[in-house]
């Protein structure tokens, strides 16, 4: 599986539609298994930690300011992570225009958040602190969800060499998104 981040460039994602600088050490997920085409999906070299780039449908329907928790919440759903105190989102702030290079982006969001998840098909549940970074793009239909998934655990904590991603590599992310082709949008 080949490295995609680490050297300070910009990666190209979806075709090269999109591109932005990923953690260190970021490696091509869809080299070991099946990624849905509206994803690209990177995973730490030495631990449970992931960063996915995700176009979905725009929700007109949910204000900017709930957008994120909406993704969120979805995530939850997907995780199965519905029982009582299973769900805790601990921030959501809005990003100011300096904040994003990815044009066209009509709201930009980041919200933190934890979920206690099982992994496949493991009883036992397992906390991930999530960070999304939203960016709304109206124009072309499309809510950007880029989600840092972050177990607490002791093999995401290990990280190896290069240690364990930060949130300063996925504030890095979020800063360099930039959009190169709209044709992607349709």
């Amino acid at each position: 599986m080949q490295a995609a981040g680490g050297g300070g460039g910009a990666r190209p994602l979806f075709g090269g539609a999109l591109s932005a600088v990923l953690p260190p050490g970021a490696r091509d997920a869809s080299e070991l298994r099946e990624v849905p085409d509206n994803q690209e999906v990177f995973a730490h070299p030495h631990s449970d930690q992931s960063v996915i780039v995700e176009l979905l449908e725009y929700q007109g329907q949910v204000a900017d300011r709930d957008a994120a928790r909406y993704h969120f919440e979805d995530i939850a759903s997907g995780n199965e992570a519905l029982e009582p105190g299973s769900v805790e989102v601990t921030g959501a702030v809005q990003l100011s225009g300096s904040e994003v290079s990815l044009t066209d982006c009509s709201s930009a969001w980041t919200l933190t958040g934890t979920q206690r998840v099982s992994k496949f098909n493991e009883q036992a549940r397992n906390t991930v602190r999530l960070h999304l970074g939203l960016f709304r793009l109206a124009r072309f239909s499309t809510d950007v969800l880029v989600t840092f998934n972050d177990p607490q655990s002791s093999s995401a904590a290990a990280g190896g060499a290069r240690g364990p991603w930060t949130v300063q590599d996925f504030r890095v992310l979020l800063q360099t998104l930039s959009l190169h082709d709209p044709a992607l949008f349709g």
